[in-house]
């Protein structure tokens, strides 16, 4: 278990190092007090800093504590000795032996064993010599070093036998100094160091070498070989001798600098200096040609010349130089490294400037560095010559010439020759001719001239003769060629037109033309065609017009024709009431000659006018007593159409006639009908609930139809619109349900300590107030802005409260006209405003938009004070309109009351036209 423990004895073996005697009693010493057991414990415990992990030997030492004994057992320790610095591993420094007990058993259990040294190292070792013979040697790690180490170590060496007797001896080895090279530092004590000198560089110090003695003694520095342009000084600096020229001295040297110390040792490293070269020297143009010839045309890239020069600063490796053009030249690029001038565009020699000046002069220039250095220029000229590049040209090189049908053979038309050219500079390769004279009808002209081109006709053209297969134009082709090689050539494209002569007339295809259109045909639709011809080849552009006919009172032309189909159109709707038949007079001209033809429109009869019935807008009202059958207020239409029998209409309420009260009689087969009150009115049991029926009337025209034809046949429907007012019997008794109401009574008792509810509460009611009254004012503002004030006739409501008993009295209001009194209200057909008549004298008005409904004609309003029950009432009597005013008599007491017009009913026209006089 020992030999596993890890223990701490730096504190055991420093005690031993450093007191002299035996290292066991020290160890007891330390610890006194403690038992081995203990010891041991104490020893595993520790927990300061492992310096060296020595279980074997804390065994040992720990055994001999407990065993106490000691003899001598190694011989020739205690000694000193020395060594050199710098010795080699192996180097004996001590030779000693183990001697045994004579009495058995005999050996040993620990071989000898440097268990500590002052200061502690690792340079020395034990190994066997022989047979209980062994040396101290040097383990050479780490070397020893006079000037950096002690000088001084002191090496304690412990064995034991098997008999457990421990001896321990100290071994004192003493370093000895000695001499050593001296050592370069820096740079020189790792590599070769290479300088760089640059050409032209002044003489001068170039660098310093630096080297130090381990015994610190001076040193000296020297330079082999001798013979170099450079000299080392005793301090280490190396200097220059010469200015160096790269292109004449040598470019590398190595030079040995050795350092010597006082006793005779040296050391020796290479310095390797490289003579740097700069750009000092001009280059020049090899190259001696200047002047080249090239011919126009070439493609981009065709070189023109290879401009080649030299740098001498670049003798002994390839030149590297940077070419350049420094004119402003456009026809030509230099490779800028290879000096290869080439054609950078299109080079014509027929275009400005080289077709004035065909010399290019060209300035080249050499550089030995990109970021410029040192240059050379030359001028280099290159002549353009000229190819035959260009075919011939003409401009424009489409003619187009008119020739009449009549002209004679051999009437000039065109001179080729003044529009065409050849751009060629050269004038080997700018002649051309004019040959190949081809194309339909080529027959009919000819060219006189090869030279000029001259084109002439062959004889006159008849474009009404078959043979010429009505040809109008000719298309002639025509080569211009060069002379020269390659025989460039383009076409000429001649377009000569015939012109051709009026000769013939139009003519209609028909003499007359007659077209049946139905009157209500719509505006813009085509109702026939006309058509003439020409025999003039080509044909004819022929125009139509109408020159006569067509107008009527409201329209001055009532058709028209299109002038270039002739498609008659009509422009207003035709109506056949009015007009039955259209003559016109159509012409058909060819700008110079022209026909006409007359054409017949007969208009075709169509159902197309709706009845027109007066009053088409009526307003009146009725008593709900009104017995069944009865004409109301005499009421009846009289209904007219232009294009229909009188007996062909039909009535019928479409709109508004809840419950079918309504109905007229007779309801077809008359221009005449009266509206009849088919069912009387029930509003006591709910039946009915409108007051107030606005009635619209149809009134067709298809009464004479059959079924069958009234699918076919166009039907219009004319309307007529009814406004009736229902007077409510004021003793009819709305039904009610008998219901009980239940009254909650609460009481509130005051208490002296809510004050502030009776303050609350009247600080409430008089902000209510406030707002009640400001809205009354805003009420009474809005009525008086919107409601105009109306007739003096009191209006009451239609069903009246029951009233106190007043003296019987009546009072009889009558509406009696000033001037013309308008009794009836009727809608304009044509405009929908709605005007008022006289049904008497048939005077009418417009009707203002703010006035309401009339009363009808023949009504007298009654107003009684009492009844025969005793109740106040207002009854409506209506009169005949056949008896006058003077002989109506009053109402009865089995007549029905029924309730007084409001005073919106009765209103006052603008002049006052109307007034209210009382009669007692």
């Amino acid at each position: 278990m020992l030999l596993h423990a890890e223990v701490n004895i730096e504190h055991v073996l420093i005690q031993c190092a450093c007191l002299p005697g035996d290292a066991i009693c020290h160890v007891q010493r330390l610890f006194p007090l403690c038992s081995v057991g203990s010891l041991v414990l104490h020893l595993v415990n520790m927990k300061d800093k492992v310096i060296k992990m020595m279980k074997s030997v804390l065994l040992l030492i720990l055994l001999r504590v407990v065993s106490g004994r000691r003899t001598q057992l190694l011989k020739g320790l205690p000694t000193i000795s020395t060594v050199e610095e710098n010795a080699a591993a192996g180097v004996s420094l001590c030779t000693f032996n183990v001697t045994l007990s004579p009495l058995p058993p005999e050996g040993v259990a620990i071989l000898p064993t440097i268990v500590n040294s002052n200061p502690l190292t690792t340079a020395f070792d034990i190994v066997p010599k022989g047979d209980l013979e062994y040396m101290v040697v040097t383990t050479g790690d780490p070397v020893l070093d006079y000037e950096t180490m002690p000088k001084s170590f002191d090496l304690q060496i412990f064995v034991e036998d098997i008999t457990g007797r421990t001896d321990l001896k100290t071994l004192t080895v003493r370093i000895i100094d000695k001499n050593e090279h001296p050592v370069f530092r820096g740079n020189m004590a790792i590599q070769t160091v290479t300088l760089y000198v640059l050409e032209g560089a002044p003489q001068g110090r170039i660098y310093q070498v630096y080297a130090t003695d381990p015994e610190n003694a001076e040193l000296k520095y020297s330079l082999l070989p001798a013979p170099v342009p450079f000299l080392v000084l005793e301090n280490g600096d190396i200097f220059s001798t010469k200015v160096f020229d790269y292109e004449r001295d040598q470019h590398c040297y190595f030079l040995n600098i050795t350092v010597t110390d006082p006793g005779g040792l040296n050391l020796t490293k290479t310095v390797n200096i490289n003579i740097i070269n700069i750009n000092d020297e001009r280059p020049y143009f090899t190259t001696k040609q200047r002047i080249y010839r090239i011919k126009e045309e070439q493609s981009p890239g065709t070189p023109v010349a290879n401009i080649t020069a030299k740098d001498p600063d670049d003798e002994d490796s390839p030149s590297r130089l940077f070419y350049s053009i420094q004119s402003s030249d456009r026809y030509f690029s230099i490779n800028p490294s290879t000096g290869v001038l080439q054609v950078t565009r299109r080079i014509d020699r027929d275009a400005f400037p080289l077709r004035l000046h065909p010399n290019v002069s060209v300035i080249v220039r050499v550089e030995d560095s990109p970021s410029g250095g040192h240059a050379s220029e030359m001028e280099i000229t290159v002549i353009i010559d000229d190819i035959n590049d260009n075919s011939p040209e003409c401009n424009p090189s489409t003619f187009r010439k008119e020739a009449n049908e009549n002209m004679t053979a051999g009437t000039f038309l065109l001179e080729l020759r003044n529009y065409c050219a050849d751009t060629d500079i050269d004038p080997l390769n700018n002649r051309f001719n004019f040959t190949g004279l081809s194309g339909f009808g080529s027959n009919n002209f000819a060219l006189e001239s090869a030279v000029s081109g001259r084109l002439v006709m062959t004889g006159s053209i008849d474009l009404e003769n078959p043979a010429n297969l009505g040809v109008a134009v000719y298309s002639l082709t025509v080569r211009v060629q060069d002379i020269a090689y390659p025989d460039y050539s383009n076409i000429i494209y001649i377009y000569i037109r015939i012109k051709p002569v009026n000769d013939y007339f139009p003519v209609f295809n028909d003499l007359s033309y007659e077209f049946n259109v139905p009157e209500i045909t719509k505006v813009g639709s085509s109702i026939g065609r006309v058509s003439a011809r020409d025999k003039d080849w080509p044909p004819s552009v022929i125009t139509y017009s109408i020159v006569a006919g067509g107008s009527i009172k409201d329209y001055t032309n009532l058709f028209w024709i299109s002038p270039s189909k002739g498609v008659v159109k009509i422009l207003a709707r035709l109506d056949y009431e009015t007009t039955q038949k259209h003559i016109l007079v159509v012409q058909a001209s060819d700008q110079e000659k022209s026909a006409t033809a007359s054409v017949t429109v007969n208009v075709l009869e169509v159902n197309d006018e709706e009845p027109f019935c007066s009053p088409n807008f009526y307003s009146f009202q009725i008593p709900v007593s009104l017995a069944v059958g009865t004409n109301i207020n005499g009421f009846k239409i009289e209904c007219k159409d232009r294009d229909s029998d009188p007996r062909s209409f039909r009535y019928f309420i479409n709109e508004g006639n809840v419950n079918n009260h309504f109905t007229f009689s007779p309801s077809a087969g008359s221009n005449t009908s009266r509206l009849i009150l088919a069912s009387r009115f029930d509003y006591e049991n709910g039946l009915d609930t409108n007051w107030i029926y606005r009635l619209r009337v149809y009134i067709t025209d298809d009464n004479l139809l059959s079924a069958r034809n009234k699918a076919t046949h166009l039907i219009k429907t004319g309307t007529v619109t009814l406004n009736i007012r229902v007077i409510p019997n004021p003793t009819t008794v709305v039904a009610t349900t008998p219901s009980f109401t239940v009254v909650m009574k609460k009481e509130n008792l005051f208490s002296e300590s809510a004050w502030y509810v009776p303050f609350i509460i009247t600080l409430s009611s008089l902000l209510l107030l406030g707002l009640l009254g400001y809205l009354g004012f805003l009420l009474v503002k809005w009525l008086r802005t919107h409601c105009p004030p109306s007739g003096k006739a009191d209006g009451t409501p239609l069903m009246n409260a029951p009233e106190k008993k007043k003296p019987k009295k009546e009072v009889i209001m009558t509406m009696t006209k000033l001037n013309t009194v308008f009794d009836g209200e009727a809608r304009d057909p044509v405009t929908g405003k709605i005007y008022e008549f006289n049904t008497q004298s048939g005077a009418r008005r417009w009707k203002k938009s703010s006035e309401s409904l009339q009363l009808a004609p023949g009504m007298q309003v009654i107003s009684s004070a009492t009844d025969d029950d005793g109740q106040g009432t207002d009854r409506v009597q209506v009169l005949s309109k056949k008896e006058p005013s003077e002989k109506r008599k009053e109402p009865t007491g089995e007549t029905k009351p029924a309730a007084p017009t409001s005073a919106g009913q009765l209103e006052r026209t603008d002049g006052d036209e109307h007034r209210l006089q009382k009669q007692k």
